[in-house]
């Protein structure tokens, strides 16, 4: 692996992308989620059986959609929940564990441009996160026979999804000072989003004036997006779903590429 320091700090210039930096941090990043595969794996895949045997003993006898079964329904659902936590998960903890151990420095001292400092965490975050929805989706489908109507939409929805979440962790773990600041935002905010998007139960079943704060949150219109490359039905618009993740995702990344060009909370 290429070191990530120089000796003395480089000025940061916008020439040509510093590949080799960019991969050295990704590489540091994903080495660290294998090394500690028992917990970034394991207890993603327990959960995920958990709340399979939970929805399913307590919804059990009822079709969520026409021609749909309940497992059908509902294991998409929590492969996009796990795939979610997890890229938020993998975007904020770096951060913020590096701030607090003084490895930051390391970083800063890179030659590296905000851009590719964003980078290096985010796609590692996201590697991450499409790894455990990989692992989830194969226990699932051992337990649910899951159908197939698109490929692309599967891929292309769960890549969004956690490029997403990869990014609004990133800027948590910038923003967070201390580890009870990331677990207010995963408390009160990524949990709260990953339950109230449809990924356990249809939303069709709720009363209408209660079903446009679950449009408006941006896990369900991934989990919509993600559940039509199994069942062949949304809830949602697949082009509403797609600008709603690619314009957040916009949004979030410039935030994040604003605080790491400032120094904001990484300064040594």
């Amino acid at each position: 692996m290429q070191p990530l320091a120089a000796t003395t700090p480089v000025p940061r210039s916008y020439g040509p992308v510093n590949w080799r930096g960019v991969y050295a941090l990704y590489q540091r990043e994903t080495v660290r989620f294998f090394r500690y595969a028992a917990e970034t794996l394991g207890a993603p895949t327990v959960s995920a059986v958990i709340f399979l045997a939970v929805f399913h003993l307590a919804l059990s006898g009822e079709d969520p959609r026409p021609g749909i079964s309940l497992s059908a329904f509902i294991g998409p659902g929590i492969v996009m929940f796990m795939m979610a936590h997890a890229a938020f998960e993998g975007g904020s903890i770096p951060m913020l564990f590096h701030k607090m151990e003084g490895m930051i420095t390391d970083v800063i001292s890179a030659p590296l441009t905000p851009l590719e400092m964003l980078a290096g965490y985010v796609l590692p975050a996201t590697t991450s996160a499409m790894t455990v929805g990989a692992v989830v989706l194969g226990l699932v489908a051992i337990f649910v026979d899951l159908p197939l109507h698109s490929v692309t939409a599967i891929i292309g929805f769960a890549f969004a999804a956690s490029l997403l979440m990869a990014l609004l962790g990133l800027v948590v773990g910038i923003w967070a000072e201390r580890w009870d600041g990331y677990s207010a935002v995963e408390t009160f905010l990524v949990a709260p989003l990953g339950f109230l998007s449809g990924a356990f139960f249809p939303v069709d079943n709720l009363p209408e004036t209660m079903r446009w704060l679950f449009h408006v949150n941006p896990i369900f219109q991934a989990v919509e997006g993600f559940r039509y490359g199994f069942i062949g039905q949304a809830q949602t618009s697949l082009v509403l779903a797609a600008s709603v993740l690619a314009g957040m995702s916009l949004i979030l990344g410039l935030i994040a590429w604003r605080m790491l060009a400032v120094g904001y909370r990484i300064k040594p």
